[in-house]
């Protein structure tokens, strides 16, 4: 009786190493290790008036490695006001409204970075000079922390390029003279 106990611990831990070489094994197959030669997300071609087949180079890569600027025309002002809920605990966005933990954000685009009125802007942004443009609104709300270290905003920020676009859409229509796109 005792030998039969031993048996089936034996073939158990036998079972057992069985199972997790097969899992590596599989797991080494299903995930490959190679370097890729080509580029994943091939460059979109440009003609005068705008992306060619914007549709067709959307699905042919990463929207979120696009970026937003590209699907600018077709974000939606309702959607973007949807996506700030995620900004609106510390931003305001009405006219001549107060600061909140960050800067009241009405008619940002397009105005001086670190220029909201009473509002105490941390170096990062105070040092980077310009005005809000959507290619720097686009970077910003992608990670705040890198386009400026040091930055006091805490938000991670939005990796989807479509709910950026459209917030984006949403900030350039609080403004009494919203900004052409580009």
């Amino acid at each position: 009786m005792h030998l039969s106990k031993f048996k089936k611990l034996t073939l158990c831990a036998l079972a057992l190493i069985l199972m997790v070489w097969g899992i590596e094994k599989a797991g080494n197959y299903l995930v490959s290790s190679k370097t890729i030669k080509n580029n994943v997300f091939p460059l979109i071609e440009t003609a005068a008036d705008g992306p060619k087949n914007l549709n067709l180079a959307l699905q042919k890569t990463n929207l979120e490695v696009a970026g937003a600027l590209l699907i600018l025309t077709s974000a939606n002002v309702n959607d973007g006001k949807m996506v700030f809920k995620k900004c609106q605990s510390c931003h305001s966005v009405h006219k001549d409204g107060k600061n909140k933990i960050g800067p009241n954000l009405w008619d940002i685009v397009g105005r001086s970075k670190a220029s909201a009125t009473n509002y105490r802007f941390s170096k990062a942004l105070g040092n980077l000079g310009g005005n809000w443009s959507y290619k720097d609104l686009d970077r910003f709300l992608t990670n705040p922390k890198d386009f400026a270290k040091g930055t006091k905003m805490s938000f991670s920020g939005i990796k989807n390029a479509k709910s950026r676009a459209d917030l984006i859409i949403y900030l350039r229509s609080l403004s009494d003279q919203p900004k052409p796109l580009p």
